[in-house]
Formats: structure tokens, C-alpha cells, sequence
């Protein structure tokens, strides 16, 4: 079934917005908890709510498939790609026009502002997100447009410039979007499965429909000018136009306050386990309207390509069902400052081992936290496997009580954006 419309004019409302595709993708699944009769007129109406662009024409040749991927097994209902690893690119843009206007300013260029890689494994066991932050530089090779322009490759570019690029050849979101995705294989190597846009203004009112998102601020955060975030340190509920000043701010005193992509990333990544943790709560999962205003908005804010519809999100979801905190990892891709300019980002060596690892579909993160090196190097800790269950038999209730008793050792905290973590995690700590 087709979403409302398969092309923006070059004048309707643009996409932008922040990686939530996780938190959106996951919530989905609680259309099961709806009965037979108000599941198919739910769906009716989120299917209605979804924008599809078919780009399939656009984005080229994906790179050969990884042949020491493990294989899945195609046995979850409805997943479009049951068996195999899946990669699902979520982009939003900086653009702030039409509805966007009073949240973000006047602001001409249709630069994209996030992009994450969502890695699916082949077994639905573990998911990891890669954030490519924005200065990255890369190669951006040539695109097509829908309307048969194409654009000269522009080597060593910042990352967000390929969205860019392909909305000023064709003036519409799908050759926005296929310039992003043919970057972003052509400089990972990975191949792209789908692609997922979110805006500012659906973001504001998903957060607004689970009663806003509950988060530690370990600091007092202020960026005044540019988007009028004040936070005092704490625990605290954000609502939606918080939320999103939260997930853009790297201004003021954020990081550095340089402006550079890391420090909001970092942000971005604890605001999505935040968004997971709150929408996975009972409040939500068991209040039928809590839930249907949350999806509603979730699926009007969002923009996919024409090979995912709703029963395909459906499906991949019911997929993860077993997927635990423990089993999500959030990072950002390795970098370093460019050389000739230190306010720009190239990858680290650490890189390509992240890229390669995720295209054999192979744990990004092992057991103590740091990076999994390359496939076929040699490692000193073995790679994270997904959550276990806690002994349940009374065989290991006794074997744990025979233990030496321990004193407690405190999670060690990480730093989001700067190192992996799971919503397990202790990312930052509050009294």
C-alpha cells in the first residue's frame, strides 16, 4: 500500500531532524497489543501518515555483500529481510523553513544535520547505530537526480553536503536522499537497505505524546544563541521543543562550545536510549492512547524510501523482539581533526575495522567495551554476544550462593559520543 505521497514539491515542508528511528522502530511493535479490529484501522491510518520516495533508480551499484556474513534465519513474520544483516540509513536535515521556521530560524541550505547507520544482524540478536558526524570529510561521488541531472563528484566534502547537493540537481527529497545513500555506501563500503527521514516538527510531538523524556543532566547546560537551551544538572523530564534543543545545542558550553559535531552527538545518542527506555516503559506500552498518539506522530514525522512500508517496519521490529538493552550499542564513528583544518573531521584507522565489521555483520563492540578489531585480526577480548538471561534454575541459584561474597564495584561511566555504549549503560550521574 502506498503512503500519501511518493514527492515533495520543491516548496512543501523539507525534512529535517534527529536520529529517534530507533525509538520509532521499536514502538511500532506495540500495534500487537491493539485488538484485531482497531489494529487494522490503526494501521490504516500510520500507513496513511508515512511519506514514501522511490529512490531505487538513484542510488547505483551497492557494494558486494560481505561473504563471511552470518546467516539468519527467515523465520520472523512480515521482516523484509529475514535471514540476512540489514543497514538502514536514518537522515534529518538543518533545513528550517515552512513549519520549522520558529524552531530553528531562517536558514537557507538543505545540508543534512544527522546520519546514522542502524545495523540489524542477520538473527535479529543485537543492533548498533554508527553516527557519522557532520564535519566528516569524505568523497562524495557523482548523483543523479530524478530529473536526469547528475552532479560532478566533490572529493573531500563534509559528509551532510551529498543531501545537499542532490536537493539542488533535482529540487525534491528523493534525489536529497539517494546522494546520501550513494555517499555513504560509496565511503563505507557497506551496502544501505533502506533509508529512514525524520523532521523537527514530528520529533517535538513524539516526545510530546509519551509525556516527555526523562533525563540526567550531570551539568548546567546553556547554549543562548543559538538554540536557547537551559538546562540545570539533575534529573529531568524534557518535553518536546527541550528535547530537540537538547539534541541540536553545540553551541554555549556543549563540549567545547567550538561548534563541532561530537559533543551533540554525544547528546543525541543519550536522548535516543532516553526516548527507547520511555517508550518501552509500561506507561506507554499499556495506554492505548498514550501509544496511538505516539505512533501517529512517529510515522507523520517520518520519510522512507518506497521499499519499506509500515508491515515492513512491522515485521523488522517483531524481529527484535528478544533484543535487550545490553544488546544496542550507540557509538560514533572514530575520527580525528582533518589536518588542514581542525574544525572539520577525518576517519580514524579505527574506522574501516567498524565499517568492515558491520558488512560481515560481526559485533562492532567486544565483551569489555572497546572496538572489535578488523575481521581476522587477532583480539585479546571476545566480541559482545546479546544479553543472556538471568539463572533462573535452582541448580544456579546454589552455585551463585556458594560465591565468595564481593563488595559491589561501581559501573564504570562512559562518555556518549566519545567511546560505545548500550542503554544499559551509565552515561552520566545524577544524585
Amino acid at each position: 500500500m502506498a503512503g500519501r505521497h511518493d514527492e515533495a514539491p520543491r516548496h512543501a515542508r523539507r525534512l529535517r531532524g534527529h536520529g529517534v528511528a530507533r525509538a520509532v522502530g521499536l514502538a511500532v511493535t506495540a500495534v500487537l497489543l491493539f485488538g484485531t479490529t482497531a489494529v487494522a484501522a490503526l494501521g490504516q491510518r500510520l500507513q496513511a501518515n508515512l511519506t514514501t520516495v522511490d529512490v531505487s533508480a538513484l542510488v547505483g551499484p551497492a557494494p558486494a555483500a560481505s561473504s563471511s556474513a552470518v546467516p539468519g534465519t527467515p523465520d520472523q513474520p512480515g521482516d523484509p529481510g529475514a535471514g540476512r544483516a540489514m543497514n538502514i540509513l536514518v537522515i534529518g536535515s538543518d533545513q528550517r523553513d515552512g513549519e520549522n521556521a520558529a524552531i530553528g530560524g531562517a536558514d537557507s541550505t538543505m545540508a543534512s544535520d544527522t546520519t546514522i547507520v542502524v545495523h540489524l544482524a542477520a538473527d535479529r540478536s543485537r543492533v548498533e547505530l554508527v553516527s557519522i558526524p557532520r564535519d566528516s570529510l569524505v568523497d562524495i561521488p557523482s548523483c543523479t537526480a530524478r530529473n536526469g541531472r547528475t552532479t560532478k563528484p566533490t572529493p573531500h566534502a563534509m559528509i551532510n553536503k551529498a543531501f545537499d547537493l542532490g536537493w539542488e540537481a533535482g529540487g525534491d527529497t528523493a534525489s536529497a536522499i539517494a546522494c546520501t545513500w550513494r555517499t555513504v555506501q560509496s565511503a563505507t563500503g557497506l551496502t544501505i537497505d533502506h533509508a529512514v527521514a525524520v523532521d523537527f516538527v514530528g520529533f517535538q510531538a513524539m516526545v510530546g505524546a509519551v509525556g516527555g523524556v526523562r533525563i540526567c543532566i550531570p551539568r548546567e547546560l546553556d547554549d543562548p544563541k543559538y538554540t536557547g537551551l537551559h538546562l540545570e544538572p539533575g534529573w529531568t523530564v524534557l518535553d518536546g521543543s527541550t528535547a530537540l534543543q537538547f539534541a541540536r545545542a553545540r553551541h554555549g558550553n556543549i563540549g567545547n562550545g567550538d561548534g563541532t559535531d561530537l559533543a551533540r552527538l554525544g547528546n543525541q545518542q543519550r536522548l535516543v536510549a532516553a526516548i527507547v527506555d520511555q517508550v518501552l516503559s509500561a506507561n506507554v506500552l499499556a495506554n492505548p492512547a498514550k501509544l496511538a498518539a505516539f505512533l501517529s506522530a512517529a510515522t507523520a514525522s517520518l520519510t522512507v524510501d518506497a521499499g519499506l512500508s509500515l508491515s515492513g517496519l512491522t515485521g523488522l521490529v517483531w524481529g527484535l523482539r528478544s533484543v535487550g538493552p545490553g544488546d544496542i550499542t550507540l557509538m560514533t564513528i572514530p575520527t580525528a581533526p582533518a589536518p588542514e583544518n581542525a574544525n572539520r573531521l577525518v576517519w580514524s584507522p579505527e574506522a574501516a575495522a567498524v565499517w568492515a565489521n558491520l558488512s560481515a555483520d560481526r559485533p562492532v563492540v567486544q565483551s569489555d567495551g572497546t572496538l572489535s578489531p578488523a575481521p581476522g585480526a587477532t583480539s585479546s577480548s571476545p566480541p559482545r554476544s546479546p544479553s543472556a538471561p538471568a539463572p533462573s534454575s535452582p541448580s544456579a541459584a546454589a552455585g551463585s550462593s556458594l560465591s565468595s561474597p564481593t563488595t559491589p564495584v561501581p559501573a564504570r561511566t562512559r562518555q556518549a559520543g566519545a567511546e560505545p555504549f548500550t542503554p544499559a549503560d551509565v552515561t552520566a550521574v545524577c544524585g
